[in-house]
């Protein structure tokens, strides 16, 4: 039998050529998901205050009120409702966790199937599977969960990206990206999902407007695209990928 290293070099590249598509990834479909419940920014500021039993807040609130009206955000849309935080006015950790684990896949399964049926090749066809969230931890998670809630096949090959903060979105297409472009014939699907009630939490005499943006910025939600490189005539791709990078800015670890 032949060691690794007696087979010739130009037939390992041979291999690595036939291993890796032709062209550039590209994105071949894009879906999106959002909970019911929306609330317009402008609305905002009275609806935080009033939800988290905070009225009496008085000089807090212009402050908060700035903000959203800074962010250029038209609306914002949560999972957690009114009854929701009115039935669990102390939620536990434990508790939001619980509420992420049921919610996240069935929010990011519906943005997936958006982008699917967009795509127009059936589930069965996506060969790797990315999930990115920021909404806690969970094993078995939302990928585990995707693969039965959307029909992909069993021996789909599953990355999780968890707690990588506002960079997440940009890992998994980083990550969609390689894939696809060293893996002939791969069709990546990517779902990211978020659900603030993790966060959520009344605001505190001693805020400033730096610790209340988290608050004011961001909502509930979920996209998901789908990635491949040498399309065939019966896809449509929408973007070819270039790069997808992040950067951490000198002396910011404290922020």
């Amino acid at each position: 039998m032949a060691s690794s290293s007696s087979i010739p070099a130009t037939t390992v590249r041979g291999i690595r050529v036939a291993q890796r598509a032709d062209g550039p990834a590209a994105v071949l479909a894009i879906g999106t998901a959002n909970p019911p419940h929306c609330v317009p920014q402008g609305d905002y500021p009275d609806y935080y205050f009033r939800v988290t039993n905070s009225d009496h807040l008085t000089d807090l609130k212009p402050t908060f009120a700035k903000l959203c009206g800074m962010t250029g955000i038209g609306r914002r849309f949560f999972h957690h409702t009114d009854e929701l935080l009115a039935t669990h006015s102390d939620l536990s950790l434990d508790a939001r966790l619980d509420v992420v684990a049921t919610a996240a896949p069935e929010l990011a399964a519906s943005a997936a199937a958006n982008a699917i049926a967009e795509w127009g090749r059936p589930a069965g066809d996506i060969t790797h599977l990315v999930v990115s969230t920021n909404a806690g931890s969970h094993a078995p998670g939302t990928d585990v969960r995707l693969v039965s809630l959307l029909g992909l096949r069993h021996d789909v090959l599953r990355t999780v990206l968890q707690l990588n903060g506002c960079a997440s979105g940009c890992a998994a297409l980083r990550l969609a990206k390689d894939l696809a472009e060293n893996n002939r014939g791969v069709r990546v699907l990517v779902a990211c999902v978020e659900l603030t009630v993790t966060a959520f939490h009344a605001p505190h005499e001693a805020d400033t407007f730096d610790t209340l943006i988290p608050q004011g910025l961001f909502g509930d939600g979920a996209g998901a695209i789908i990635v491949g490189a040498d399309p065939d005539v019966h896809e449509r791709p929408l973007f070819e990928m270039v790069s997808a990078s992040q950067y951490v800015i000198p002396d910011t670890e404290h922020m």
